[in-house]
């Protein structure tokens, strides 16, 4: 087990590598100059230059990626070219709202796609499945900055229980907070229940036919029973791979969500850093983003061993 640990760290640490060298050249193509953007389209030629190297964009490229990884590596991720203050003071301001956020997301999306599941996959063929299954494949097709109009529109505009956007803050309380990320998390939430539900249910169909299922209903166990005891752990594996994905894509893709309901999160930051081209900030939160991507890889890829018993042998 220990070797496989250090193996999948290893290709943690080279995934990371090469991630780094990617989103390094492919910022540093992106057109337009920091320098030019901030100073305007009438700036003098040496003002330019002066301000090309106070913010060290007159470096080679291998020098400013070299010293932009050195310095990740210790923390710190530079100051941004727009705002003059530490990128790393921006990301956790706003990692304060995109996390809570996606972990919101999620939580939502597991509660209402374990049931929907479990329920379709005990019912297959019936009305509930049909029904079930009617209602994920809307969930999938309708994008989720649709669901966020819609629900602006019914609860924040006609019943008045939610804010239109903006964020309370969390100085402001717990419930306050929560209540402001409410019609974001659902927003979020509605498509990956959808795509959940599906995974889920057809997990669980095909671990219904196995030989173990067969015997635990020959021993007396319910239908009930077999499912819950023994169908749904052995189901769990794509489950779980699934649920990464979406944490992943909860806190790196919430983007158009962020913009609709105005919250000031890394999505947010990430959009006005390239409308400023303040490169210095897109290339540290996607990097950022990068890393959380990877590191909730490697934790679902743990959580295989603890969910089969065949794997850890397998591993030994």
């Amino acid at each position: 087990m220990l070797h496989y640990l250090f193996r999948r760290l290893g290709s943690l640490l080279a995934t990371l590598l090469v991630a780094s060298l990617v989103v390094f050249l492919v910022i540093e193509v992106v057109p337009g100059d920091p320098a030019s953007y901030m100073l305007g389209m009438n700036a003098q030629a040496d003002t330019v230059a002066a301000l090309r190297s106070e913010l060290g964009l007159d470096q080679s490229g291998p020098a400013r990626y070299l010293q932009w990884i050195s310095g990740m590596l210790q923390g710190d991720f530079g100051q941004s070219y727009t705002y003059r203050t530490p990128v790393a003071d921006m990301v956790a301001d706003r990692l304060w709202i995109s996390l809570p956020l996606a972990l919101y997301a999620l939580f939502l999306s597991t509660v209402l796609a374990f049931p929907a599941g479990i329920w379709a996959a005990s019912h297959r063929g019936g009305v509930a499945d049909t029904t079930v299954m009617g209602f994920t494949q809307l969930g999938i097709a309708i994008p989720n900055f649709w669901f966020a109009l819609l629900l602006v529109m019914f609860f924040a505009v006609n019943l008045g229980w939610f804010s239109a956007g903006g964020f309370a803050g969390w100085e402001s309380g717990l419930f306050a907070g929560l209540k402001s990320l409410t019609l974001p998390a659902i927003s979020l939430a509605l498509p990956q229940a959808a795509i959940l539900t599906r995974v889920m249910r057809s997990s669980l169909l095909d671990v219904l036919g196995e030989d173990f299922m067969r015997t635990a209903r020959a021993k007396g166990l319910s239908e009930r029973q077999a499912l819950l005891r023994h169908a749904l752990r052995n189901a769990m594996i794509p489950v779980l791979t699934i649920m990464g994905l979406q944490f992943s894509f909860l806190i790196a893709g919430a983007i158009i969500i962020e913009n609709v309901f105005f919250l000031p999160g890394l999505g947010r930051l990430i959009f006005q850093s390239i409308a400023q081209r303040d490169l210095i900030v897109v290339e540290s939160v996607v990097m950022l983003l990068v890393f959380a991507v990877v590191m909730v890889t490697f934790v679902i890829d743990l959580a295989y061993a603890w969910v089969d018993p065949r794997l850890r042998q397998q591993r030994r």
